[in-house]
């Protein structure tokens, strides 16, 4: 699983805020996305070339191994367009990058879980005071644990929250160390035998409106100089959703667009199915909404940026959010 939500935002905010040129030109019709290892319908398109089918732009792709990677490729100039996390995205905005959120590429809904070891004795979020669970610090799911503590009434201060990687919340899991933990695939699916699940990313979204997300962000300048490329991408990628979704059942192992999936993923082609169901991907017109890019996207990257602050990964939180996401190019996409 990606690091995306693990944020480590070292790059410096002279550079970020340096008005470099993004890696593209409007008259050469060359740019640059930056990707990550999320396995989203998307893939499929990119593998097909339907971006440049579509555009006549050559399109480079180059993959990142994180949120904060691609945020300083961006900073830089190296990009144009990246995959990123609620964090490090609000984490951008928040040092005065001038990207603009426009695609929700998923919402994590259940791809993120709190699960609870049988035999901890607990059986809701409420009954976790006193006792141990293991988050990585400074990601979604650190952020959706407070969120919920917070939501079941629980000081934090009465509760255990130990900083530790995927792999070391696995084997904690297996020693006994831990009586809960909020982590995603591929642990969580190994936890999950030996658990009980107590929410999700997906219902703490729903019920506080603090949603965590991957989105796709664009170098505001590019986007401004070439809005037709931006409206096509945007057509593009909700093609690819919409695919997945009218047709999942044909989204095997064996089918050539999951097999795509995987090769661009670098995921394994039987993995991918069940990772993919615990997305949700919004529609074209989902995506205009309040709860999106109408927003609930702003509110959530506020949210973040506030937790983010208070973990001392950035300074300032903006009083709002809302420059920082443009439905524009998706509510031309509908016309």
């Amino acid at each position: 699983m990606r690091w995306i939500r693990q944020i480590a935002m070292y790059f410096a905010l002279a550079a970020a805020l340096a008005p470099a040129a993004p890696a593209v030109q409007a008259q050469s019709k060359n740019v640059v996305i930056a990707y990550q290892d999320m396995v989203v319908p998307w893939r499929y398109a990119q593998d097909m070339k339907e971006l440049e089918k579509q555009t006549g732009y050559t399109v480079s792709f180059r993959q990142f191994g994180g949120g904060g990677d691609v945020i300083r490729a961006m900073a830089s100039g190296q990009i144009a367009i990246g995959e990123a996390g609620t964090s490090p995205i609000a984490s951008a905005l928040s040092q005065g990058l001038d990207v603009e959120l426009f695609w929700i590429l998923d919402d994590i809904n259940a791809a993120e879980a709190m699960v609870a070891r049988n035999g901890s004795k607990i059986a809701s979020v409420a009954d976790l005071k006193g006792k141990r669970i293991g988050v990585p610090f400074v990601s979604t799911t650190h952020y959706h644990t407070l969120v919920a503590l917070e939501r079941a009434k629980i000081n934090p201060k009465d509760v255990r929250i130990v900083n530790m990687r995927p792999p070391e919340v696995a084997a904690a899991w297996e020693r006994g160390d831990i009586d809960a933990t909020f982590i995603w695939d591929p642990v969580l699916a190994k936890l999950k035998q030996s658990g009980t699940v107590l929410t999700t990313s997906g219902q703490i979204a729903a019920d506080t409106g603090k949603a965590t997300f991957d989105g796709m962000i664009a170098n505001k300048k590019f986007a401004r100089e070439n809005p037709e490329f931006m409206v096509k991408l945007v057509r593009v990628l909700a093609a690819a959703d919409e695919n997945y979704r009218k047709n999942k059942a044909s989204w095997t192992a064996d089918s050539p667009m999951v097999k795509a999936v995987a090769k661009v993923s670098g995921a394994k082609p039987e993995t991918v199915p069940a990772s993919m169901a615990l997305y949700s991907f919004p529609t074209l017109q989902e995506q205009v909404s309040e709860r999106w890019l109408g927003g609930g996207a702003a509110r959530a990257l506020q949210s973040a940026a506030q937790f983010l602050k208070e973990q001392g990964t950035i300074q300032t939180v903006l009083p709002d959010y809302g420059p920082g996401v443009n439905a524009e190019w998706a509510k031309r996409a509908l016309r």
